[in-house]
């Protein structure tokens, strides 16, 4: 099938969207982004911005990016697909297409449906989804291998109560579509939706998008981009989070979201089958404020009365979003190579829903956690600092015991202020390690938050050390000036009885 021809029309028009890009990007350090945006059935504009990898040329509209969680899109249209054929019941139970499918309540089990992994109101809570995401298991069954190990969860919320956004449901859509289609879902996805739409440089795999140019990623440590080449592919995953593809090629999954799933001659899905996706199904909250609703693999927000649909994607090393704004026929997509857990879901997706927000010609947000997520990881740094300078205070305070006996604290005194007090703040950096040892959720944040995660570490094993390291000097420093002073003392009686 050939590609419709692109419009690209004048920047012009969009020389306010590139600037804000722009702006955040070199506030955000960003490498690398591109952008695209289509209207009705054309692409209009596209842009690069920065490298695609260090000392290179800007991405092309043909680099490939890691989609992350964009993929979910994918997953739920395959899903629909799979309805509008007959094959998947869109209200059937999880277990008619899995039998060996469970969680620890065997009632809750049998009454998981597939619309309500669409819509996330599973029950199924983030933390296993999380999990996974560190699991780079390569073998075929590894999608099935971690559903199964779900035997013994024990869910937070009755079964299609409230949206609670979990990777694990879109990962066990992904093993309905290979249950039904007789597919696996990579085959799946590249024969259905990649190929009728044209999508030449979209990939399921790192190895094959590599061998095409994807663009280097880079994960943030303390709010600086750093290189992270070959980070691993965790195969059980990839339906929720893991699809490749570029900018011009998402432009046209975009254009067939806009035109009731057709992309030229191609008709993907049925209008119906589109409008389904996009409907607002589910209410998600946050601290009790409402933030809008939850389709089937698109979130849908109002911005000055105007309706985007949009879904971000966050891996590692790689971070995607993607809007469209229905009401004006019209849609955007950028891609960036650098990420980290705390960046993707306040600072960057900022900058994705104020491109978006621009396109739908209201005004953007002010950029919030542009400014304070940066600060807040480069913040981190402030705890070795803080460590080195309490060590730094320690020794001065003994130097000075020493050479001042009269300056020695009681013994009460000591206990309290300088041995118990000080020792609380070094506990908790101390019990933090611990803690992410003993969490499952241990290998994702090593992978998402690599500065916190080596940070916590490292200063977390130094503060257990120091906790019994400064104890003891304090004691020795006491103890030995104690039996100095006995021992002058007695010098001192000496002389005055002679």
């Amino acid at each position: 099938m050939q590609s419709l021809p692109d419009k690209t029309s004048d920047a012009a028009p969009y020389d306010a969207i590139d600037r804000y890009i722009e702006q955040q990007l070199k506030r955000l350090k960003v490498p690398g982004a591109a952008v695209a945006i289509v209207e009705g059935d054309q692409i209009v504009h596209q842009r690069g911005f920065g490298e695609a990898r260090p000392g290179g040329t800007p991405p092309s509209p043909q680099t490939p990016f890691v989609l992350g969680s964009v993929t979910k899109s994918f997953t739920a249209l395959a899903v629909i697909q799979l309805i509008e054929a007959g094959k998947v019941d869109l209200d059937a139970p999880v277990q008619r297409y899995l039998p060996w499918f469970r969680v620890a309540d065997p009632q809750a089990s049998a009454q998981m449906t597939v619309r309500q992994l669409l819509n996330q109101t599973s029950g199924l809570p983030p933390s296993p989804g999380w999990a996974a995401l560190a699991d780079f298991d390569s073998s075929p069954g590894a999608g099935e291998r971690q559903a199964r190990a779900l035997a013994t969860l024990q869910l937070t919320r009755p079964v299609g109560s409230a949206f609670e956004y979990s990777n694990t449901n879109y990962d066990l859509l992904g093993l309905i579509v290979e249950a039904t289609s007789g597919e696996s879902y990579a085959a799946y996805v590249q024969n259905h939706i990649f190929g009728p739409l044209d999508m030449r440089h979209s990939y399921t795999t790192r190895a094959e998008a590599a061998q095409h140019g994807l663009a280097l990623g880079h994960r943030y440590w303390f709010a600086y981009p750093v290189v992270a080449p070959d980070l691993p592919h965790p195969r059980g995953s990839l339906p929720a989070g893991y699809l490749i593809s570029s900018t011009e090629d998402m432009a046209h999954y975009l254009i067939a979201q806009l035109n009731d799933g057709r992309y030229g001659d191609a008709q993907i899905l049925s209008p119906a089958g589109i409008a389904e996706m996009h409907r607002p199904a589910a209410e998600f909250t946050m601290l009790g404020v409402s933030l809008g609703h939850y389709g089937m693999g698109w979130f849908i927000n109002e911005r000055d009365q105007v309706r985007i649909v949009s879904h971000s994607g966050v891996v590692p090393d790689f971070f995607a979003y993607m809007a469209i704004v229905p009401g004006q026929n019209k849609g955007l997509v950028l891609l960036m190579n650098a990420d980290h857990f705390l960046m993707s879901n306040t600072a960057l997706e900022e900058v994705g829903m104020g491109a978006a927000t621009l396109l739908a010609g209201a005004r953007p947000d002010p950029v919030r956690w542009g400014i304070v997520i940066p600060w807040a990881l480069r913040g981190l740094l402030l705890v070795p600092a803080l460590q080195i300078l309490g060590v730094a205070a320690t020794l001065l305070r003994l130097r000075r015991w020493r050479r001042h006996p009269n300056r020695r604290p009681s013994r009460r005194r000591m206990w309290v202020l300088h041995i118990l007090l000080p020792m609380l703040p070094n506990l908790l950096v101390a019990a933090t390690p611990i803690a992410l040892v003993a969490s499952p959720l241990r290998g994702f944040l090593l992978l998402f938050a690599p500065d916190f995660s080596w940070l916590a570490r490292i200063c977390g094993s130094f503060a257990g050390l120091w906790i019994f390291l400064r104890t003891g000097l304090i004691l020795w420093t006491l103890r030995v000036r104690g039996k100095e002073s006995r021992v002058h003392s007695k010098h001192s009686m000496k002389g005055r009885h002679v």
